[in-house]
């Protein structure tokens, strides 16, 4: 455990990014939110580690640790029961002016346009957690054959929507921000709705599936989220598809 500000404490599980440590990132979140121990403000996963944020006039640090030393040893001793994990299905038009880096990305992996969009279809994508703006979800699995280098100068504006490659990892701007991965596609579908009682479409742990449409299904889609009508693809997996 790391010390992080007066009010914060960090728990770290590796130094690498795999599915197995995020799995326990993800677990020690949950169980620290069901148990809901006062003085704990706030509880963030990431790729390898979880920050605790809490206050120190309701819980002292040398207490707070004693908890989380215990809840882990819970971890290592017992199978914890899983919910299957969610797979939400992100429709994705390809190429044209919603995924103007597609081209570049076949030129530069020697694929066609079509093969990278069959690659980056094929399975689902980890959501190892979500950061930078409301809702980014950082996937794992990237297959190496479509990975490319960053843009060498960021874009100022990148829509919402999009959805990029940057080195080996793969996701899609929820939000208008500045950026620099390679744009694909772009999805119709809202990931961050601060006016819903659940701002996020999706959750850390979750998988994402990229699904391919054209750009008819784009517009039609599209419709339906602005009229509030489209209801998200939501399906579960078993544990052992992860990966």
């Amino acid at each position: 455990m790391l010390v992080a500000s007066e009010y914060g404490l960090v728990v770290e599980f590796g130094t690498t990014i795999s599915p197995e440590i995020n799995m326990l990132a993800q677990r020690l979140t949950r169980l620290l939110n069901m148990k809901r121990i006062e003085g704990i403000i706030e509880v963030v996963p990431t790729y390898r580690s979880v920050m605790v944020n809490f206050d120190p006039l309701c819980i002292t640090r040398s207490d707070l640790s004693e908890f989380i030393w215990q809840i882990l040893s819970e971890i290592k001793v017992r199978d914890i029961e899983r919910l299957p994990p969610r797979i939400v299905h992100v429709p994705v038009c390809y190429g044209g002016v919603l995924g103007p880096d597609l081209d570049f990305v076949a030129r530069y992996t020697g694929l066609s346009t079509q093969e990278v969009i069959k690659i980056h279809t094929s399975k689902p994508y980890l959501v190892y957690m979500l950061g930078f703006t409301p809702g980014f979800p950082y996937l794992g699995g990237l297959p190496d054959r479509i990975a490319v280098p960053r843009q060498e100068k960021p874009r100022a504006k990148i829509p919402e929507g999009s959805v990029g490659i940057g080195g080996n990892q793969t996701g899609f701007y929820p939000v208008e921000s500045p950026g620099e991965w390679r744009l694909i596609g772009r999805t119709p579908v809202k990931a961050f709705n601060p006016k819903n009682t659940n701002p996020f479409l999706f959750s850390a742990g979750d998988y994402l599936h990229f699904i391919n449409i054209n750009i008819d299904e784009y517009f039609r889609i599209r419709r339906e989220v602005e009229m509030g009508t489209y209801i998200p693809d939501v399906s579960s997996m078993g544990i052992e598809g992860e990966g």
